[in-house]
């Protein structure tokens, strides 16, 4: 899995702009974490909700592909569902934690919860399609990066 971590960390421009970083557990399972940043405000001291669903789309998403993958697999979303709990303010740290709750041939779903300071912000949840490396020249693509 560290090949594959350093590879999705070297490519991912969102998370790199967002200054994101996370630990894959095990295939399926993953936290990440996020500082609300001045830019990522809507009004004063109160992050815009697209930012919030972007960190669960991250969340949701690389629990699956960290599942994916072992199967030579990649990801695309297909939709995710999210649940706003409370506000989040500047300089606070998101903690998000997903995980895979089904992998099926084509489809994986995985659960997201998203807290400040072990409070809960967000929940969610999201469908992937899987779809083999191949499809993507993934390989070559990899080798190019550098």
């Amino acid at each position: 899995m560290k090949s594959f971590t350093e590879i999705f960390k070297s490519i991912n421009k969102f998370d790199q702009e967002n200054e994101l970083t996370f630990e894959i557990h095990s295939p399926g399972s993953i936290t990440y974490k996020m500082i609300v940043k001045e830019k990522h405000l809507s009004s004063p001291n109160i992050a815009h909700g697209a930012v919030i669903a972007g960190f669960m789309d991250c969340v949701l998403g690389l629990s699956a592909l960290s599942e994916a993958v072992t199967r030579e697999n990649l990801t695309s979303t297909v939709e995710f569902k999210i649940n706003y709990i409370r506000p989040v303010k500047l300089g606070e740290e998101l903690v998000g934690t997903g995980k895979v709750i089904h992998k099926g041939k084509s489809l994986i779903i995985s659960s997201g919860e998203i807290r400040v300071g072990g409070e809960l912000v967000a929940v969610g949840q999201g469908t992937f399609n899987t779809y083999p490396f191949a499809k993507k020249d993934f390989l070559n693509d990899f080798t190019s990066v550098g």
